[in-house]
Order: structure tokens, then C-alpha cells, then sequence
């Protein structure tokens, strides 16, 4: 071992700066607090929402107790020392010097934000609990009851472990087969709502996350349409049953009924069944027992289906199980046959996955080079300590704990990808960034390997190698091959693929002396909460999400600030300093680079971004997983973003040069094709058919009279409210007034001093307002429009019924809509009280509970006289009644879909092919 980051003789955490904090967290139903530990130490440089995470998710002992864990020092000290001392017990390290720097390195790097190891490190390692150290598991299901009931059981004890896994159920007989006893099977599928309503269990009760879980079945299996269509056809019945009035939200008594929710499903496709697809032909389903062909299909018809099922709900999606095998490193022990919840792990049924992630803007200089060296040698420690963590590790069950420790499948990876081309000044979907994405990968996983055939001849090659050495020396040489025909451009990406070969040629020799310590080195994973833990910009291979976003303050509240990527990369465009501050200020104002002053139309694409005024195309993120993938032992968790004009001949070619291209998994996401989350579109649109279209009659002119609205002016006295706030620290005043039949006809809004330019635009904002409300415009509309926007001031409020508040105007109109909009136009908003929220995490009707709250307000209220009713306007055109829901949505963007965080109630956003909240640090998924 050699010091890189270190000195001789001085502490690692001598160098750093640290400081103590206060972290307190508030419950987001009633605003009470429900986390609060003062007083805890980390250094300076760490973002506060990175300080609050770790110190909720992963300090250890009792909260006000002596055993409590108060400093990151304490953290990473109980974690690395239990690799240290096992390091030395068996016989990693010739020297205690050598122990001792090794001890040093991997705590500087982790209190710097250098890497991480994946969650289940930081929950388990050195706690009394047993030493999980793996996030990702994949499982085998038999044709016997035995096995199905066995794997009901073991997915629930990984679950409660907070972690995911995998199975294929293709070994199962289909509902078109026979049973021995001469009945016919239930089929895979049937077994699939078991396994789903324990998962949906487990994931409400679970203290670490919720349950994930993957679902695979290979396409010649005789259910395979069923399989295909099951998460569609349930969409179609959240849909009818909220226009039925039944509570499909979610949190919701009724959503329960819904099946199959809580998996993802994908196809896993052959390379006979896609050349069938792209010739035009049929396609056997086989028997699952005897493998003849019970059934013949059209495979482009089946191809279409799955595309179809995916542009209606994202699933399923697809895996290729002959790249998958072509790459597969142990193919004498067996076929790789599923992956975990996000698809980045694929090995061995009966096995398990512990992840690592480098932050790779740690490693661009300040001359925007590469350091190449470094990196080298932070992969050489990752995997060095990856490999140790297997020796202690415990595991879920004995299948696992044999199959892992005779494999030894690490999984290091890398988190801030985007970011890196961003700051370098290169598009994301551009031969440039792939060539940088490429060069990376190649040398990230050619480094492991070398170290892997290093590590075996000190401490012998994994269990499994003897029998597989030639499949997995043949792999070992694709991969090589695959970085000698990497293009390089001449930038950054030109150092970084000459190391790489070099790092392949020497992993070359050593393999071939040595053996390998490791199966499996290296993947892509979705990097949730440990890429907030080290105040990534980007997770994963992702691009940026948008160019602006929300800065956590101490104290609570937060404040929007543009990423300080784009200054770097406009300084390396070669802008100066006066226009960087122009663009930097336009982006601050508008959240895009359209039309911002002094920016060459040529450099819009290094700002495109996952969703916005320019998102990526999906083909671009297509051809960036391409371009990392060759290089990977596993896959990468990565879902293709499609808009929501996406059509489902679109999916179809994604699938179909995914494969092509060479990926081994993919998933899609098309904008708002989900309506069985919280803020889904209410019902389908109807269309006439076309046969039912009337033959084209001559035209009839009419001379029609269409009324104009009339105002509808306040009495002079009239019940009104007064509604003192506060909103990220900015105070004000709000005062509602009502016609004497309880309809909102007026607001008056206070935030400065009389004379002010606030003051001026409030008293004519409220103007405005107000005449429209006098002028018959729903409050709801209103509210649809203008919760949610977002705007400094923002954060935490004095209100329990709105903890936190996007704005001033988000602030304002929930707290109308709480006030004057029945509960079914507010859940239909997804608006609910303090009172209602917690109804709802009791699984008990809020309904009741707003009922109640308006009668009591009724009964302490004046009589109310009966209004003189007016005349409604009338006109010509029918227009449909407008969908809040799904103008809230397309306001809000990808994001609407996304999921509530179980833990504090706020949006996640997607990380990989799951999903993470910035507020808590939560996933939904691996890592």
C-alpha cells in the first residue's frame, strides 16, 4: 500500500476543517418535530442536507443517549475499522505500516466525499446487528410450491433488510401446462400477487425503505402476454375506479386493490426472438418442462404489445439474455438469468451485490484536466476494501452466503457523470461526452480487474474461478478489445483511454498468472442516497436533472441557486467573467439557456438536461449507455426518459437499438403515462371513433348571441379571514374575504412596507385576483395554476397544515385551497390538512375528517341567507371541464409521477431507474 491522499504522521482528519451543527427534522403531517440531534460534527465543506442525511439515515445508537453517534469521525471510524481489522486478519497486508495507510487512505476519501460504499455499509458494519453489507440480491424460484413459498420468505427478510432483489420465474410451469395430477398450473403470474401484496406490506412497515423488487420472465415463456399486459391493465382500473369516486391516491383505503405495484417487470428477450422481430416472423413459446413449442406468435405483434404496455404504465422492460451471457464471466456454474430491482447487478441466481461509487468530480483539476493517477488509485482501494467487506459480511440466507463468498461479485461504480461533461464544456449527448464516458468506464474497470488478479495472488483467486477461468480470461480480453476500439477526440478522454490500455494489458498478464479475486468488478448504480451523501450534482450516468435547483440553509428553508457546474463550464467555453454573470443570472431567472445573453447558439447542448425547455433526446441516453457498457461486468440502472407525445412506435425503437447498440437492460419512462399516483389525470378523454363520424352536412350559418361574463360584486360587509405567515423567514399577512353564501370573492395580500415594489405588485396582484374571482374564475383554477411555483422566499412555514412551501404564491394558494375548496377538489390537487394526512398514514378516509372540520366551522358561523342565484353564461362551443391534475402535471414536469417519500412526504426525483429525496435521503431502490 502507498499513500496518495495522506501524509506520514498526520491524521487524516487533522486536515480537514470540521464544525458542529444542528440537525432538526420536522414531521411533514402536523409539523411537529420528529428528528432532532444537536450539536453534531462534520467538516465545513459538507452541504447541510448531506449532514442531515447521514446524521438521520446512518448515525447508530438511541437518540439522546451516551451510545448515540454525534460526528462523522465516529462513523467512519466504527465502519473502516471493522475493514481494517479484517484486512489484517486474513492476511491482506505485509505490514502493519501497510494496514495503517490503507486504515488512513479509506478515511480520507470518505470524509472528503470521494466515494461511498452503498447504504446497507453504513447501516450495518460495526453495529451489533448482523454485518450486511449488499444491496442487491437476485433469487431462483423452482416449478415446485417449496420453492415459491421459499422465495416469499426470503424477499421479505431481504426487504426488511433494506435492500432489493431479483427472480426469474420462467421455470415455472405457464396456466397452458398440465400438473402431474392433471389439472392445469395457476401459472407464474398468479404467484406474482402474493409475492406483491407481502412486498406492499413490508414496504409500510420497513424502517430503512421501501420494498424493491424485480420481476423477470423470459419471452418464450407461454404467459409472456399476460405477463406483459398484467401492470397495464391495472392502470386501467386505478382509472376507473377514481372516476368511479373510489380513493385511488396514493396512501389511499382503496389503492390496496390494485396488484403487481410494487415490482418492476421485464421482458427478458433472446436474440432468435429479436432478428424474428426484425424480419417478420413467428416465434415459439416453449413448455417450460419438456421445451417443445405448445404455441406459435407473431413476434412482431408480441414485440408491440410490450412497447404498448410500456408507453401506457413504463413496464416492462427489457433485458437481452444473450449479450447478458455473452459477457457473463461464470457460465459454467450457470446462465445469468435475472438482476436486481434496478438491473445494474446481473450474475449468479442465489447471489448478492455490495456497490461502490467514486465521485468523479473529485478528479477534474483545476486546469479542467483529468487525474488520472488518482483515480487509478482510489479504484485500487475501493476494490481492495470491496473485497474484504465479503470476508465479514453476513447474508439473508445460506444459497446467498454460499454463492457470494464463492463469487465474489463487487460492484464499484461511479455518480456525477453529467456533471464532469457539464464542467468540461461538453454536451451529454455528444461524441465528445460518450468518448469521456467510455474512456472512464474503461479505465475504472480495467483498474479493478488488475487489482482483483493483484489481490489473488496474495489471497487466492475466488472459489468459483477454477472452473470458469477460460470463460472468464475470454470476457476479460472483449473487454480489452472493446477499449482498443474506443475513438478518442483529442480532450480530456485521450489520458484517460491511454491509462486505460495500459491498466487492460497488465490485468491481462496478472489474470493470466494470477486468476481473479472477483467474479464480477464494476456496474453502473442509480447512487440515491449516497450521491447526496457526497453533494453530487448528478447520480449515476445521468445528465443533470435541471440547471436550477434548491440549496438547503441551516436554520431549515432553502434557497434557489443555478448549478455551480455551469459557471465552470462557461469560464472553459471561454466566456468572461461580465457574461458568465449574465448567463448564470438569466438561468436563475428562467431555469433554461434559450435566448440567454452572449451564449453561442453552438453551446445551448452542453446545458441540455433531463427534462426542461431542452431535454435530451431519448435516443441520447440510449447511446450513452452505449457507450459505457462495454466496459461494465454488470449493467447500468438508467431509465430512458421519453416525452409524453412519445408514441409507441418511439419505444419500439429504443428497445430495438438497445439491443443493436449492445446494452444488456433497458427501462423507459414516458411523461405522466402513470395514473395511479397522487397526481394522475382524473379520466380518459373519449373519443369518437371513426366509423361513428357523421357524413359532412352542408354548413348551416347561425347568428348566436353569447352572453359576457357579469362581475359579481362584494356587499359591503361581508365575512372575511386574516392569516398571518411566515414562508422561509418572510412574513406577511393575507386576508380572504367571502359573499355571504361562503364563495370566495376577494384576497388582499401584505408582504412590505406601503410604498415598497413588493408591496405595489402584491396590492395589484391581489387586484387581479380578486376581480377574477368576482368574474366567476374558480378558485381551483387558481390553485392549479399557481401551487407549486417556485420562488425565493422559500422553505419551512409557521403553518401545520403547509410545512414547506415552494413560495409565497405556492404558500398562499394551498392554504386557500385548505380553507374554501371542498376535500374532494383538494385531493384531487393532492392539498390535504395536517389532520388528513395523518388519517391517511393510519390508512383510515380523510374524508370524514374534512366533513367534520367544515361542519364544525359551519356551526359556530352566522345563518346564512339564501343567495339570489344568477344566470349562468352560456356559449356556443362545449369545453370540457379542465383537468387540474393533469395541468398541475404538465406544470411540474417528470417529476409529477414520481412517488412520495414514505419517510417525510415530499416529491423524490429519479435516480437511475429509481428514485431519491433530497429531503430525507430516502430511495426507492438499491444503493
Amino acid at each position: 500500500m502507498k499513500r496518495v491522499f495522506t501524509t506520514p504522521g498526520v491524521h487524516p482528519y487533522d486536515e480537514v476543517s470540521w464544525e458542529r451543527r444542528d440537525v432538526v427534522m420536522t414531521n411533514w403531517r402536523d409539523g411537529s418535530i420528529n428528528f432532532e440531534q444537536r450539536g453534531v460534527e462534520f467538516p465545513k465543506s459538507w452541504s447541510v442536507n448531506a449532514a442531515n442525511i447521514v446524521t438521520t439515515k446512518y448515525f447508530r445508537g438511541a437518540v439522546g443517549t451516551p451510545q448515540r453517534e454525534w460526528s462523522l469521525k465516529q462513523l467512519v471510524d466504527r465502519v473502516v475499522g471493522v475493514y481494517t481489522r479484517t484486512a489484517v486478519e486474513e492476511g491482506y497486508f505485509a505490514t502493519e505500516e501497510d494496514a495503517e495507510i490503507f486504515d488512513h487512505e479509506l478515511k480520507h476519501a470518505l470524509v472528503n466525499q470521494v466515494f461511498s460504499f452503498n447504504s446497507p455499509v453504513w447501516f450495518n458494519v460495526g453495529t451489533a446487528s448482523p454485518q450486511q453489507v449488499s444491496a442487491c440480491f437476485i433469487l431462483a424460484v423452482d416449478d415446485q410450491m417449496e420453492s415459491i413459498l421459499d422465495w416469499y420468505k426470503e424477499e421479505g427478510v431481504i426487504f426488511k433488510g433494506g435492500s432489493g432483489s431479483g427472480v426469474n420465474l420462467s421455470r415455472i410451469r405457464s396456466s397452458k401446462e398440465l400438473l402431474s395430477s392433471g389439472g392445469t398450473a395457476s401459472g407464474p403470474v398468479s404467484f406474482m400477487r402474493g409475492a406483491d401484496a407481502s412486498a406492499g406490506t413490508i414496504k409500510s412497515g420497513g424502517a430503512t425503505r421501501r420494498a424493491a423488487k424485480m420481476v423477470v420472465l423470459d419471452v418464450d415463456h407461454p404467459d409472456i402476454e399476460e405477463f406483459i399486459e398484467t401492470k397495464a391493465r391495472e392502470e386501467d382500473k386505478v382509472r376507473a375506479l377514481r372516476d368511479a369516486g373510489f380513493d385511488m391516491d396514493l396512501g389511499g383505503k382503496d389503492i390496496v386493490s390494485v396488484q403487481y405495484q410494487n415490482a418492476n417487470n421485464s421482458v427478458r428477450v433472446s436474440d432468435e426472438f429479436m432478428h424474428a422481430v426484425e424480419n417478420g416472423g413467428d416465434f415459439g413459446l416453449r413448455a417450460r418442462l419438456t421445451g417443445e413449442i405448445i404455441e406459435k406468435v407473431d413476434a412482431k405483434d408480441l414485440f408491440r404489445k410490450m412497447a404498448k404496455a410500456a408507453w401506457e404504465c413504463a413496464d416492462p422492460g427489457v433485458q437481452y439474455d444473450d449479450t447478458i451471457n455473452d459477457w457473463h464471466t461464470s457460465p459454467e456454474t450457470g446462465r445469468i438469468t435475472a438482476s436486481n430491482p434496478c438491473s445494474e447487478y446481473l450474475h449468479l441466481d442465489n447471489s448478492s451485490c455490495n456497490l461502490a461509487s467514486i465521485n468523479l468530480l473529485k478528479f477534474l483539476k483545476d486546469d479542467n484536466s483529468f487525474d488520472v493517477a488518482n483515480f487509478v488509485k482510489i479504484t485500487e482501494l475501493i476494490i481492495t476494501a470491496m473485497d474484504v467487506s465479503i470476508t465479514f459480511a453476513d447474508f439473508p440466507t445460506e444459497k446467498i452466503d454460499k454463492t457470494t463468498r464463492a463469487y465474489r461479485q463487487l460492484g464499484i461504480g461511479y455518480a456525477n457523470l453529467g456533471a464532469l461533461l457539464m464542467a468540461t464544456g461538453h454536451a451529454y449527448d455528444s461524441e465528445g461526452g460518450r468518448a469521456i464516458a467510455g474512456a472512464i468506464t474503461s479505465l475504472m474497470t480495467g483498474a479493478s480487474y488488475r487489482r482483483s488478479a493483484e489481490l489473488a495472488a496474495v489471497v487466492g483467486p475466488y472459489e468459483g474461478y477454477a472452473r470458469n477461468a477460460d470463460a472468464h480470461k475470454r470476457v476479460m480480453h472483449k473487454h480489452a478489445d472493446a477499449n482498443q476500439a474506443l475513438r478518442t477526440l483529442g480532450g480530456i478522454d485521450r489520458a484517460v483511454h491511454t491509462e486505460a490500455s495500459r491498466q487492460w494489458a497488465d490485468c491481462l498478464k496478472l489474470g493470466e498468472k494470477n486468476g481473479y479475486r472477483n467474479a464480477q468488478a464494476s456496474l453502473l448504480a442509480p447512487t440515491g442516497t449516497i450521491g447526496l451523501m457526497m453533494d453530487c450534482d448528478t447520480t449515476g450516468i445521468e445528465p443533470d436533472l435541471a440547471l436550477v435547483k434548491f440549496k438547503k440553509l441551516v436554520g431549515g428553508g432553502s434557497m434557489q441557486i443555478v448549478n455551480q457546474t455551469i459557471p465552470r463550464a462557461l469560464r472553459q467555453l471561454g466566456y468572461q467573467e461580465e457574461q458568465v454573470e449574465a448567463i448564470v443570472e438569466y438561468i436563475a431567472a428562467h431555469g433554461h439557456v434559450v435566448d440567454a445573453p452572449g451564449l453561442r447558439l453552438e453551446h445551448y447542448e452542453v446545458f441540455d438536461c433531463a427534462m426542461g425547455e431542452r431535454a435530451i433526446a431519448p435516443m441520447g441516453h440510449v447511446r450513452m449507455m452505449a457507450a459505457a457498457q462495454p466496459f461494465l461486468s454488470g449493467a447500468i440502472s438508467k431509465t430512458v426518459n421519453l416525452p409524453e407525445s412519445a408514441t409507441i412506435e418511439d419505444i419500439e425503437q429504443v428497445y430495438m437499438e438497445g439491443w443493436k447498440l449492445g446494452l444488456k437492460a433497458l427501462a423507459v419512462y414516458r411523461d405522466n403515462c402513470k395514473v395511479g399516483q397522487p397526481l394522475s389525470a382524473a379520466g380518459k378523454k373519449t373519443e369518437q371513433k371513426p366509423e361513428e363520424k357523421a357524413a359532412p352536412a352542408e354548413p348551416e350559418i347561425q347568428v348566436v348571441e353569447v352572453s359576457r361574463p357579469t362581475r359579481r360584486r362584494m356587499p359591503n360587509q361581508r365575512p372575511s379571514t386574516t392569516t398571518r405567515f411566515t414562508v422561509g423567514g418572510a412574513k406577511g399577512y393575507m386576508t380572504a374575504s367571502s359573499y355571504p353564501d361562503d364563495g370566495l370573492g376577494e384576497v388582499f395580500l401584505k408582504m412590505s412596507k406601503q410604498g415598497s415594489t413588493l408591496a405595489g405588485v402584491m396590492d395589484a396582484f391581489s387586484v387581479a385576483i380578486s376581480i377574477g374571482l368576482q368574474y366567476g374564475v374558480p378558485l381551483e383554477t387558481y390553485v392549479g395554476k399557481f401551487v407549486n411555483m417556485r420562488f425565493d422566499p422559500a422553505g419551512m412555514t409557521d403553518d401545520p397544515d403547509v410545512r414547506m412551501a415552494a413560495s409565497v404564491m405556492d404558500y398562499i394558494f394551498r392554504r386557500l385551497a385548505l380553507d374554501h375548496l371542498p376535500y374532494d377538489e383538494r385531493a384531487a390537487l393532492g392539498i390535504f390538512s395536517a389532520s388528513e394526512r395523518a388519517a391517511q398514514q393510519r390508512g383510515e378516509d380523510p374524508a370524514p375528517i374534512a366533513s367534520d372540520e367544515v361542519i364544525a366551522e359551519l356551526a359556530t358561523s352566522a345563518p346564512i341567507e339564501e343567495p339570489q342565484t344568477q344566470p349562468r353564461v352560456q356559449t356556443v362551443v362545449a369545453v370540457a371541464a379542465p383537468e387540474r391534475v393533469g395541468s398541475l402535471e404538465s406544470h411540474q414536469g417528470r417529476t409529477a409521477d414520481a412517488p412520495l417519500c414514505m419517510t417525510c412526504g415530499t416529491k423524490m426525483r429519479p435516480a437511475g431507474s429509481c428514485y431519491v429525496c433530497e429531503g430525507c435521503g430516502s430511495t426507492s431502490g438499491c444503493s
